[in-house]
């Protein structure tokens, strides 16, 4: 942990591995090892500029014509709880982006041989979300160091937790974070709380509407998915018998196995279970996040961000830049039973104009000027992704 958190608070952002959406199918074994272990990386020209350019413009028109849209903060909307506008559906099912979520689920991978037919890891689905306009000069304090993909259950549900039985069993440097079998039936929502995905996502993402770079509101990543899941995973089976604040706590002798007490450093409990964990550095101090969250280098309209499930990341507090920073949330889903359950019950969302099934539904008769129907998803690959008929012609 010494040794790398020291590498990547020394690279910043050039830690983040940055490709080309054309070199996608040419890139060599260590390109992808590397963006293995970073667990995060920039796809550069996934779409045309003009084009996610355009959708940036169509979303404010969308919100213009529909200012009762839910967003937050209250007082000056950025963050918008919409999930079927025109700009956001036709860019889930553009086809560039769908063979971005093809590649980024196939470097998930079966230790067995035996591969269940229903599982198709290059068959992309698509995960309805929201998208935010973050406004220069705002404070956001809404999303500190975290990590999606459940709370608790990492160590409470059975199947989630043997994504982490190589750690539990004391041997960490055999983890795989890209091991397929023990995420298909995993349970990352086991207390119903809104906005928990209860879907597997390889990689949580987003797309660039405008230019931004590091300080302008951007993403953070703790950019090492190995190690982090080691440490977080463990952290609850160790004590410190210094005070937190101690110079010398970072010492392994300062620190004991503790197997006496119910604590998980990081979960907090709400009224519908519990947040997602959240690393912090008095709790986490290995990690040294206050030196190792790394913002990813600049990108633009049409780039791509992706992170791992399991990676922790964050949400810059400062947009120092002078315009918006605008980006669709689109992960990376791949088809599995448990998730084709669910994309059968978002594309009934869908044709009703409702929210998606893991998101807390809008008020009764709220209404939007301008949604998305069912004809505006066009080719096999996006309808099916949607969870769609494919009509033939």
């Amino acid at each position: 942990m010494a040794k790398r958190t020291e590498e990547i608070a020394q690279q910043g952002p050039d830690c983040i591995p940055r490709v080309n959406f054309s070199d996608l199918e040419n890139l060599t074994s260590e390109q992808i090892n590397n963006i293995r272990r970073k667990g995060s990386v920039v796809v550069q020209g996934v779409v045309d500029v003009d084009e996610a350019v355009k959708w940036k413009l169509d979303l404010q028109e969308f919100i213009n014509n529909n200012p009762h849209a839910e967003g937050f903060p209250e007082n000056d909307k950025q963050f918008f709880h919409l999930y079927w506008t025109p700009s956001q559906v036709h860019a889930r099912a553009h086809p560039n982006v769908l063979k971005v979520n093809s590649w980024l689920n196939n470097l998930y991978h079966f230790k067995s041989e035996k591969r269940a037919e229903d599982i198709d890891l290059s068959c992309p689905l698509v995960y309805a979300d929201r998208f935010r306009i973050r406004h220069p000069g705002v404070q956001w304090n809404a999303h500190p160091p975290h990590i999606d993909g459940g709370s608790i259950e990492r160590w409470e549900d059975e199947n989630l937790r043997q994504c982490f039985a190589d750690i539990l069993t004391g041997n960490w440097r055999q983890h795989d974070p890209y091991e397929l079998k023990p995420r298909l039936d995993a349970r990352s929502s086991l207390y119903g709380r809104p906005d928990q995905a209860s879907v597997f996502r390889t990689f949580q993402g987003w797309l660039a509407l405008s230019e931004t770079a590091p300080t302008e509101g951007t993403l953070r990543v703790f950019p090492d998915v190995m190690i982090s899941n080691a440490y977080v995973i463990l952290r609850p089976f160790f004590r410190p018998i210094v005070p937190l604040d101690d110079p010398t706590i970072l010492d392994p002798k300062n620190w004991e196995l503790d197997t006496s007490t119910p604590d998980f450093p990081g979960i907090t409990r709400c009224d519908t279970g519990f947040l997602s964990a959240q690393p912090t550095p008095e709790l986490h101090p290995h990690l040294r996040l206050n030196e190792t969250m790394t913002s990813v280098p600049k990108v633009y309209p049409g780039d791509m961000v992706f992170w791992h499930c399991d990676v922790i990341h964050a949400v810059e507090q400062e947009h120092t830049g002078r315009n918006d920073s605008a980006v669709m949330y689109i992960p990376a889903v791949p088809k599995t039973p448990q998730n084709w359950e669910y994309i059968l019950r978002q594309a009934e969302a869908f044709r009703k104009g409702a929210n998606p099934p893991d998101f807390g539904q809008a008020k009764e008769g709220v209404t939007y000027v301008g949604i998305a129907v069912e004809s505006d998803i066009k080719g096999h690959v996006g309808r099916t992704a949607m969870g769609l008929p494919i009509h033939v012609a």
